[in-house]
C-alpha cells in the first residue's frame, strides 16, 4: 500500500489503493484537470474517455499521466460495431483501430467496448456484427498489447447502445480468444438486476479486466444519466465487489457516474465524496 493511496488518520486507514476515477464522473473537467485532480487527492488510477483525450491531445495526455504517476485503468470507449451499411461498419472498425492505438499509448489495462445497438439492424444481425467486429480488431489489439474489455449493458440499452446485455453473452465472445486478448468489464449499474448474477460472475473467473461502481437510483432521473453516488440507491455494491474479488480480480475499481446533478457540483466536492463512499461502501 503506497502513501499516496492510504492515509492514516489516527487509527483509521483510508485505503484508496484500488480506486480509479472514471473521468466521466467529473464531466466538466478536462483530461488535464481530471489527471491533476487524481494526483491532488491521492487517487492512484484514472479512466480516460476518448473525447476528452482528443480535446487535450494524446501526447499531452500521455505526458500528464506519466508526470502525475497515475495508472490508466481503461480507455472508454471502442465498439459501436452495429450499423445499417457496410461502409458504416468499416468506418467503425477503423475508429476502433484508432482507439486501440490510444489505449496502447496510455498503457491502459483495457479498451472498454460498448458494442452497439439495434437501430436500423435486426437483433440477430446486430449480435453477429459484434462477433465479426471484435474478430476484425483482435489481431491489432494483440500486437499493440491492448486487452479488449467487453462490457455488457443493461437491457434498456439494447436499442441504441449494446446488444450484449448479460455477462454470459459477453463471455460467449470473450471465450473465443485468450484472456490476455479479450475479457469482460463488469459494471454494477448494468448487472445488478440479473437473477443469475453471482453464478455468471463466477463463470467469468480469469476473464474480468475491469469493475465499475455507482448506484441505481429510485426513481431513475434519466435513462443514460441515471447513476447515483454509491449508497444513494439499491445496489448491493459490496456483495458484488466481494464476488468479483473471489474470482481473482484484484485490479482497479472505477467509480463511473453519469448524472447531471452530480456533474453540476464542484468537482473537488464530488471527488471528496467519491473517496468517502468508496472507502465505506465498496
Amino acid at each position: 500500500m503506497n502513501e499516496n493511496s492510504a492515509i492514516d488518520r489516527g487509527q483509521t486507514v483510508v485505503d484508496k489503493s484500488r480506486l480509479s476515477l472514471n473521468q466521466i464522473t467529473t464531466e466538466h473537467w478536462t483530461a488535464r484537470e481530471a489527471i491533476e485532480g487524481c494526483a491532488r487527492f491521492g487517487i492512484p488510477s484514472i479512466a480516460l474517455w476518448r473525447h476528452k483525450i482528443e480535446e487535450t491531445g494524446l501526447d499531452a495526455c500521455v505526458k500528464l499521466v506519466r508526470d502525475a504517476g497515475l495508472h490508466v485503468s481503461s480507455v472508454c470507449r471502442g465498439g459501436m460495431f452495429t450499423a445499417a451499411t457496410k461502409l458504416e461498419r468499416l468506418e467503425r472498425i477503423e475508429d476502433n483501430l484508432r482507439a486501440i492505438d490510444q489505449a496502447a499509448s496510455l498503457q491502459a489495462d483495457s479498451l472498454v467496448m460498448v458494442v452497439g445497438g439495434t437501430q436500423g439492424v435486426p437483433l440477430d444481425d446486430a449480435r453477429k456484427m459484434v462477433f465479426d467486429g471484435v474478430a476484425s480488431i483482435v489481431e491489432h489489439a494483440r500486437a499493440s498489447g491492448v486487452c479488449i474489455g467487453l462490457e455488457p449493458l443493461h437491457p434498456m440499452f439494447a436499442g441504441d447502445r449494446s446488444v450484449l446485455n448479460t455477462i454470459d453473452q459477453a463471455l460467449q465472445i470473450a471465450m473465443l480468444y485468450t484472456p490476455e486478448d479479450v475479457g469482460v468489464v463488469l459494471d454494477v449499474i448494468h448487472i445488478w438486476w440479473d437473477p443469475k448474477l453471482y453464478a455468471e460472475i463466477e463463470s467469468a473467473r480469469g476473464r474480468i479486466v475491469g469493475f465499475h461502481v455507482s448506484d441505481w437510483l429510485v426513481p431513475l432521473p434519466d435513462i443514460l444519466k441515471c447513476r447515483g453516488m454509491m449508497g444513494d440507491g439499491v445496489i448491493e455494491i459490496k456483495r458484488i465487489r466481494e464476488a468479483v474479488d473471489q474470482t481473482g480480480y484484484c485490479g482497479p475499481i472505477e467509480v463511473e457516474i453519469l448524472n447531471d446533478e452530480i456533474w453540476n457540483r464542484p468537482p473537488d466536492q464530488v471527488v471528496s465524496q467519491v473517496i468517502e463512499r468508496f472507502v465505506s461502501l465498496v
